[in-house]
C-alpha cells in the first residue's frame, strides 16, 4: 500500500468536513469553491490539486463511504444479527453528520441513487429464490 502524505490526507479531510458543514447551512448548489476554501482554510488552487470541482469532491466523499459500507457488509456477513447490526450502527453514528445531511432533503440526489443501488446490491446477495419462503418469487421484486 502506498504511503499517503499526511498533509494531503489532512487537506482532503478538511475539505470533506467543510463540504458537510456548509451543506448544513445552505444548498449544495449554492456552495462555492471560495466557501470551501475559506471553511477548510486552504487556497482555491489547493482544492483544484485534489478535485476537479465541488461535485468531484462530493462524489469522492460519497464513494468513500459506499466503499467502506461494502467492506463492512463483507466483514459482517459471518456475524450474527446483533453483532453485524452493531457494526453498522457504530459506523453510521461515527459519520452521523454525513449520513444525516445526505439523507435529509438537502442531501445530494446522487447520494440517494448510489445508496439505494448499494443496498439493492447487498440485499440481492442475501436473497435466495431457490428455496425457503422466497422460493419462486421474483428476485428483482424482492
Amino acid at each position: 500500500m502506498a504511503k499517503v502524505d499526511r498533509r494531503i490526507q489532512k487537506t482532503q479531510e478538511a475539505l470533506k468536513k467543510a463540504v458537510i458543514d456548509l451543506m448544513s447551512e445552505k444548498n449544495f448548489d449554492d456552495i462555492t469553491i471560495q466557501d470551501l476554501s475559506d471553511r477548510a482554510n486552504v487556497s482555491r488552487g489547493t482544492i483544484y490539486l485534489h478535485y476537479l470541482d465541488k461535485y468531484d469532491l462530493l462524489d469522492k466523499l460519497i464513494e468513500e463511504h459506499i466503499d467502506v459500507l461494502r467492506v463492512t457488509c463483507r466483514a459482517a456477513a459471518e456475524l450474527d444479527f446483533t453483532e453485524s447490526t452493531l457494526i453498522w450502527t457504530e459506523y453510521f453514528e461515527r459519520h452521523y453528520s454525513f449520513f444525516s445531511m445526505m439523507l435529509a432533503s438537502k442531501g445530494a440526489p446522487y447520494f440517494h441513487g448510489r445508496f439505494l443501488a448499494f443496498l439493492f446490491e447487498e440485499f440481492k446477495n442475501e436473497i435466495d429464490v431457490t428455496k425457503g419462503k422466497n422460493e419462486g418469487l421474483n428476485e428483482d421484486l424482492l
